[in-house]
């Protein structure tokens, strides 16, 4: 049986496949803890703006990484991220951060810094993390590897409810258009694309309810432990 300290869940991605929601949800059913890696990459974009740098000025995002601190505290509904001491919860979720996350991530210093506190994080805990590459770079060796996918119309559905119910307006076919590119980005970086791991159970989540989706991923965990 394996150490239930050390037990590891890698659940990857495109955007707006479910992810998080679906991580979130498993963490609290088995009391792991939750790691949102796209959060953390969210908020180095958003450590960027705040200096006044470019997206595209990789060197000066590269020297912000050591005197950049990101920590994760319990919240309702959501869990709090906190940048520099700072809460960025909803700053690192606006349409502008979005866009560029793809950008920032692709720098070769940004993510080995993230996949170093991203791997200090699995070291006295049991953890569930969400990604674009938890299963194939961050946590090769994860018991349980699963690849969420879904239609790009679905995710754009997705998204386009949790930005009404923030009160944030952008139509359906700019979502669309936005998702595509971002999956395009994501697949094709030089630096750990979006790849589905050769031992990673893909679940389409297209037409499935939340607890459908976590009844299936559970049972995946369960038959692991």
């Amino acid at each position: 049986m394996t150490n239930p300290a050390f037990f590891q869940v890698a659940i990857d991605g495109p955007a707006s496949a479910g992810k998080s929601t679906i991580a979130k949800i498993l963490a609290s059913n088995l009391h792991y803890v939750y790691v949102d890696t796209g959060a953390m990459y969210r908020a180095i974009t958003v450590a960027a703006k705040k200096a006044g740098l470019s997206y595209e000025d990789e060197a000066g995002i590269t020297a912000l990484l050591p005197s950049t601190t990101i920590e994760f505290k319990p919240g309702n509904p959501v869990q709090k991220v906190f940048l520099n001491g700072e809460e960025a919860t909803e700053e690192i979720r606006s349409t502008e951060i979005t866009n560029n996350v793809s950008l920032v991530s692709s720098y070769a210093a940004v993510r080995s810094d993230m996949v170093d506190k991203q791997r200090q994080m699995t070291e006295e805990n049991p953890v569930i993390m969400d990604g674009r590459d938890i299963g194939t770079t961050v946590l090769p060796d994860a018991q349980v590897k699963i690849f969420l996918v879904a239609s790009v119309s679905e995710r754009a559905e997705r998204r386009y409810k949790e930005n009404k119910e923030k009160g944030m307006d952008v139509d359906l076919e700019t979502l669309k258009k936005e998702i595509e590119a971002r999956d395009y980005k994501d697949s094709h970086r030089e630096i750990s694309p979006l790849t589905k791991a050769s031992d990673a159970v893909e679940v389409d989540t297209t037409g499935m309810s939340i607890d459908e989706v976590v009844n299936t991923i559970q049972d995946l965990i369960q038959k692991q432990q």
